[in-house]
């Protein structure tokens, strides 16, 4: 009865509009003092510090860094450029340019709403030229964005490595596999709304001009080759690979191109720092509610659960599904990984589901997430960089919605597609 108050505590807090600090936190605090009441406060303290005290989480910060240094300079504009170059002629044009700029976008960003506010400002007027419609204009910009949270480097990837101790590298590995599906899918739905819409298809660069374009945004493409290069090679850790990331932001875009000023700078900087500590609050709370999860016992719960339903592997799945696409609905990305990957992730285990393909599962409902209504919060990124309303964004996204929604289904029961290129990697 106890658990169930406080779980109505949590749902009371969170639609009463507190934020997800204390929607997370005072339910923790009060199992404690009502179930726990015996534990030592220096130990819950020592939970709420050690959320964050781990050396694999130092690559959030600098990610979010450089995506704020991209994002504000010229680096996003010559990688939107290249992906113009190679594949702009297609049919479908600035549409698969959005998808492919994206993937291209996420592979230094980690980020969906920094994807969404980079792209945003940029493709959108272009979309709306070349015929597309409004509807699905918005929609599909703001699904493209998903792929930042799969293509490396992934910042929903590496929190959740860091909650269950799966190496990072071949969560990399797998997300880029299930990021390209992901961009192939939405290229397919381009291709048929062009022809729906009428879109015109532009001339193919000559592959002089895309070579020239290519070389004019060498500096750009040097932050995948080292990001990525770096990581697979085994050169540098993810970690070492974030931090190496700022620093070349900070010099193509201050010293070589010269589109960033000490006051820029220094801006950026104040902007990367808040959005760090609202997420490091989160996963502080987070450390303390895997704490609370793991006393309760709650995944042994869940496995007599199951077997006491004769439910196997496929049925859990289902389940972890579910959960996460209603979760998803009204809790932040962050937040929804952090309250349910404690539990579901030693049930997945027992299942013998590879933590791999467990965290492209996850990963992908996240995605989900963020683009399904009420509270997508790409919706809401996309409704304040472009200045629309909420609800004519949510009309462009259902569709989108759907093609996720199989992707998912796919991902889920082929774990070859999640596990391929890890295992090619590191055997």
């Amino acid at each position: 009865m106890l658990l169930i108050a406080i779980l109505l505590l949590a749902v009371a807090l969170l639609f009463a509009g507190f934020e997800m600090l204390l929607v997370l936190g005072v339910p923790a605090l009060a199992y404690k003092q009502g179930f726990w009441a015996q534990l030592p406060d220096a130990a819950v303290v020592q939970k709420i510090v050690g959320g964050v005290d781990h050396s694999t989480l130092l690559a959030i910060p600098f990610f979010i860094f450089a995506a704020n240094l991209m994002g504000s300079g010229q680096i996003a504009r010559q990688l939107l450029s290249v992906v113009t170059a190679l594949v702009g002629h297609a049919k479908g044009g600035i549409g698969h340019v959005v998808v492919g700029g994206s993937m291209a976008f996420g592979s230094v960003s980690g980020s969906a709403p920094a994807t969404v506010a980079a792209m945003g400002r940029m493709v959108y007027p272009e979309m709306r030229k070349a015929g597309y419609s409004e509807k699905f204009s918005l929609g599909l910009l703001v699904a493209s964005a998903e792929t930042a949270l799969l293509i490396p480097p992934s910042i929903t990837l590496i929190v959740y490595g860091w909650i269950t101790g799966t190496s990072i590298a071949k969560l990399f590995a797998g997300g880029l596999a299930v990021g390209l599906v992901l961009g192939l899918a939405l290229a397919v739905f381009v291709r048929i709304q062009a022809g729906r819409d009428g879109v015109a298809t532009t001339p193919r660069m000559p592959w002089a001009d895309r070579m020239r374009a290519i070389w004019a945004a060498k500096w750009a493409l040097g932050m995948p080759i080292i990001i990525l290069g770096g990581i697979y090679s085994g050169v540098i850790t993810p970690t070492e690979a974030a931090a190496v990331s700022v620093v070349y932001a900070i010099l193509v875009e201050m010293v070589v191109l010269r589109t960033l000023d000490w006051s820029g700078l220094a801006r950026i900087t104040e902007a990367s720092a808040i959005n760090t500590a609202i997420i490091f609050v989160l996963l502080a709370m987070g450390g303390l509610i895997s704490f609370f999860v793991t006393l309760a016992q709650v995944p042994s719960s869940i496995i007599d659960l199951l077997h006491a339903v004769d439910a196997g592997w496929i049925t859990f799945l289902i389940v972890v599904n579910i959960c996460f696409f209603i979760a998803g609905m009204f809790v932040d990305p962050n937040s929804t990984v952090l309250v349910l990957v404690p539990p579901l992730y030693p049930v997945a285990m027992a299942f013998g589901i590879d933590p791999v393909h467990f965290g492209m599962i996850v990963t992908l409902n996240v995605c989900l997430g963020m683009i399904t209504p009420p509270f997508g919060l790409d919706i809401f990124v996309a409704s304040s960089t472009l200045n629309k309303p909420v609800n004519e964004i949510i009309r462009g996204v259902w569709p989108f919605v759907l093609l996720n929604l199989i992707v998912l289904l796919l991902i889920t029961y082929i774990p070859q597609i999640s596990l391929f290129v890890p295992r090619l990697i590191y055997g």
